[in-house]
């Protein structure tokens, strides 16, 4: 089986930079997946990707040195078990909010004893080798989402879960928790009070910090101690670059918001 490559980043100490993929192509996952980046995420919670859509972009992802993840849906076995059979090396778990949460998320990424993950891999038997088996519960990350004040409440008992590799902040969602509109909110302290928080508790834990954010906020979430960054997804760079040729043909000014992912 070969290496994580997210995890090769996680245990040297350098920063992960990935991307989202939201729409129901292969070829836009393969050019996500060739660009260098440590990992790129296949969205089937928000984006428009089912199940079925997921296998050929975990594939293609492939193709490139990428890390590919899932996102799965929700919290529920058998949509995450079907994800690690299909190729992805793991899978980021919306809405944990208690470390009864996190320990079934877990669960569902680890082969027995260390969980309840049911044996399977049809693909991972093919394109990782005969070792899979032995070697995907070391190298395969469950990675839950901390994103309401009830997360952040029980933030130490979900890092101290043996298995949680790093935990994933949606901002938009954080701020709907805090009573904010969605997205960043950084002129609010209640937000960057948040975000802190995080960072702080999962240093706590030796458990990576990770976030969903962009290429103009990088920098500012490295400095927060954000350590897995997602610095663009497919629809949004598609979006900037079509009205940037449509504002540069007809000589109009830009508009819209070009940071937030969502």
């Amino acid at each position: 089986m070969r290496d994580n490559p997210l995890r090769r980043c996680w245990a040297d100490g350098t920063p992960a930079l990935g991307a989202w993929a939201t729409l129901p192509t292969s070829f836009s996952a393969e050019l996500l997946g060739r660009l260098g980046l440590d990992y790129v995420c296949i969205d089937t919670q928000h984006g428009l990707i089912g199940y079925d859509e997921s296998v050929p972009l975990i594939q293609a992802i492939g193709l490139g040195s990428s890390t590919p993840l899932v996102r799965v849906p929700w919290n529920e076995p058998g949509i995450i078990g079907k994800s690690l059979d299909a190729g992805a090396m793991g899978v980021i778990v919306p809405m944990v909010n208690t470390a009864a949460e996190a320990e079934a998320a877990v669960a569902a990424t680890r082969y027995p004893p260390a969980g309840r993950r049911s044996f399977g891999p049809i693909r991972p038997r093919h394109s990782e080798g005969d070792d899979y088996f032995a070697r995907a519960n070391l190298e395969v990350a469950c990675i839950p989402m901390v994103e309401t004040v009830q997360a952040i409440e029980n933030l130490d008992a979900i890092c101290e879960v043996p298995g949680v590799d790093a935990v994933y902040v949606g901002p938009s969602d954080l701020a709907v928790s805090l009573g904010l509109a969605p997205g960043d909110n950084e002129a609010e302290a209640r937000f960057t009070e948040a975000l802190a928080a995080i960072v702080d508790g999962c240093r706590r834990h030796g458990v990576v910090p990770g976030i969903h954010a962009s290429a103009a906020l990088l920098a500012r979430r490295l400095e927060q101690g954000f350590r897995m960054v997602t610095i663009t997804a497919d629809s949004v760079a598609l979006a900037r670059a079509l009205r940037e040729d449509v504002e540069t043909a007809r000589g109009t000014s830009g508009g819209g918001d070009a940071h937030a992912l969502y």
